[in-house]
């Protein structure tokens, strides 16, 4: 029997040797760093390092490392029971979180729920859910979205590099149409044109049974839809009779201000697909959709072995409450505006920045030469995440090009805190010459 690899003098270094020699090249990595303990927006590595979390876990702990609700909850469910397979042996709190989230979903038809383990899972179900439905089979997604990396879910991302590279083919019966993106020039016009174009030449719209979008673009550059673009699509399902999804994994739980993005738009989804934040950094995620849509599967046709751990559903409520006792969604607002103001007094300093965006905290800076949206500069964005990292702060890029700044704070930042990371970023930015 192997005995456990004492660790205790382990240094970044010497545990990213063992990573390189038991982990296939493909498993990717930020940061050359591993973490020994995190509390609210902070990590420190197994070298004692303290750093600056504007990472927050690709935006899934919204209320922080380790914060003491979440925390709480998980071990007393812990002392209870681990595992039953909800589908076996049910229990309660799976039943309240469905019942929470089908209250919380914008809109007023009646809503039902279910529990998957992970985003990508969750889109695969409202997949099959609005082909249940409607008896349609093609599906529209769009330029630079993300749904994840099983095979449906890389069928719908629209960006190839690093996540399609090599893995094809994929499912049939998906087509991509552009994202509205003002800075570079493709307006709501042109997206709901290129839609109008697909039905013209490649399916007609009796066989589309979705159009799935994220309200804010996530790993395809921070970018918010327009505000009158999702009521145009919504318009425009009704006349054809598709389903409208809402892929709400990233900018879900006061991310963008409100529990979800989407009620920023006045608009009813007839499915949201949940993950990251809802579980405070445990492994849960969600598919929420109108009651009458959601009950199209056959019984057994959902479900999964651990989908609803009772231990990551305990989090997930406790999520819940902190979000409304701490009002996260109020102070997603306020720490987007302190963000944003900052980085347009920066982008007045230093021209490599063309835009400044996003909604709620959901927050991004794009990088271009000389400011020119036709000459991305991922190098600049590159440059720059190195930089803050010389400096003890952690920042994640996007965007088709890589050139995009996506700033995902703790929505429990302390506002000393994100100040100190944002003096990071304009003391890096000076730093590399941008």
């Amino acid at each position: 029997m192997n005995a456990r690899h004492d660790t205790t003098m382990e240094t970044n270094a010497s545990l990213m040797a063992r990573r390189q020699a038991a982990l296939p090249r493909g498993v990717g990595q930020a940061h050359p760093l591993f973490a020994e303990r995190a509390e609210n927006a902070e990590i420190w590595d197994v070298e004692g390092r303290r750093w600056i979390d504007f990472c927050a876990g690709i935006a899934v702990v919204n209320t922080g490392h380790c914060h003491p609700r979440v925390v709480a909850a998980a071990n007393q469910q812990l002392a209870a029971f681990t595992h039953t397979c909800f589908q076996v042996v049910a229990y309660e709190s799976y039943v309240e979180l469905c019942e929470r989230l089908n209250a919380a979903a914008p809109g007023a038809t009646p809503k039902k729920s279910f529990l998957v383990n992970t985003g990508a899972e969750a889109v695969e179900n409202a997949v099959k859910i609005a082909r249940a439905a409607t008896g349609r089979t093609g599906v529209i997604a769009f330029g630079g979205g993300f749904h994840g990396r099983t095979m449906f879910g890389l069928a719908l991302t629209g960006k190839v590099a690093p996540y399609k590279v090599k893995f094809g083919p994929f499912p049939g019966g998906i087509f991509h149409v552009p994202f509205p993106n003002a800075l570079h020039g493709v307006s709501e016009d042109d997206s709901i044109e290129a839609i109008e174009r697909l039905f013209a030449y490649s399916i007609e719209p009796t066989q589309v049974g979705a159009i799935v979008i994220e309200p804010v673009q996530g790993e395809g550059g921070y970018l918010p839809a327009p505000l009158g673009f999702l009521r145009r699509l919504r318009t425009l399902c009704d006349t054809h009779g598709i389903l409208l999804v809402a892929d709400e994994v990233q900018s879900g739980f006061a991310r963008c201000g409100k529990l979800f993005a989407i009620e920023h738009y006045g608009v009813e989804a007839d499915i949201i697909t949940l993950a990251k934040g809802l579980g405070g950094g445990l492994p849960v995620a969600a598919v929420v959709g109108k009651a009458q849509v959601m009950d199209a599967a056959e019984v057994g046709g959902l479900g999964s072995t651990y989908a609803g751990s009772p231990v990551a559903v305990a989090g997930a409520l406790a999520v819940l409450d902190v979000i409304a006792e701490e009002k996260l969604c109020e102070r997603s607002m306020l720490l987007g505006e302190r963000m944003r103001k900052r980085f347009a007094a920066m982008q007045e300093k230093y021209p490599a920045i063309a835009e400044v965006r996003g909604l709620g905290a959901m927050t991004a800076v794009e990088f271009c030469r000389n400011g020119d949206p036709r000459q991305p500069a991922p190098d600049i964005a590159t440059a720059l995440k190195n930089e803050a990292a010389k400096r003890g702060l952690l920042l994640l890029l996007c965007g088709a090009h890589g050139n995009v700044l996506r700033v995902m704070v703790p929505l429990t930042i302390p506002e000393a805190l994100l100040d100190e990371g944002l003096d990071v970023i304009e003391a890096s930015l000076q730093a590399i010459g941008a």
